[in-house]
């Protein structure tokens, strides 16, 4: 799997998990090393700075969605940037771009673009992963086996939760494999 587009959904804005920090700095580091090209957004002035900064130091790829608030920090120099203001076309275009969506523990802020981005693509499900590090998706998890399972067609094939980075990295090789 070379340079597959992996749609990532990361905070480390507001309370939550104090490894998110790292834990996006681990899948950074990973995914690019594995060929991955990041796409990642950036709204409301912030966005997964640990996880683009470990990805760029380890030669991968990067590019950004923006709102128009954009500002990024020095250390993303050279990361191309789109802008586009109305968040619904955003999150419908990062969808549209992304062979996967993949979240990571954050804030209810990334968690709510996950979404978002997903039910934007309006019935044509895309798969996602979600590393359920701390039980952060434990609620997701238990919606998408009572409510998922009953209402979208392959859920088990496009739904997948992960306990650690490599989990992560194997589940996301699997899923794209799976489209393949």
């Amino acid at each position: 799997m070379s340079m597959a587009v992996i749609g990532i959904f990361a905070s480390d804005k507001g309370p939550g998990d104090p490894e998110r920090a790292s834990l996006m700095s681990q899948t950074g580091t990973l995914f690019a090393r594995r060929g991955a090209q990041l796409l990642c957004l950036w709204e409301n002035g912030g966005g997964p700075l640990p996880l683009m900064t470990a990805a760029k130091t380890a030669g991968g790829a990067v590019s950004v969605l923006a709102d128009a608030d954009v500002a990024l920090p020095p250390t993303l120099s050279g990361v191309p940037v789109r802008v586009l203001p109305e968040r619904a076309a955003r999150h419908a275009l990062f969808a549209e771009e992304a062979e996967v969506l993949v979240a990571l523990p954050g804030s209810l802020a990334s968690t709510s673009a996950l979404f978002g981005s997903w039910a934007s693509r309006q019935g044509r499900a895309k798969p996602m992963v979600m590393l359920n590090r701390h039980r952060a998706f434990e609620v997701v998890k238990g919606f998408a086996g009572d409510v998922l399972s009953h209402s979208v067609a392959g859920y088990d094939r496009n739904v997948q939760f992960a306990d650690s980075v490599e989990d992560l990295w194997n589940k996301v090789s699997w899923v794209l494999e799976q489209k393949r």
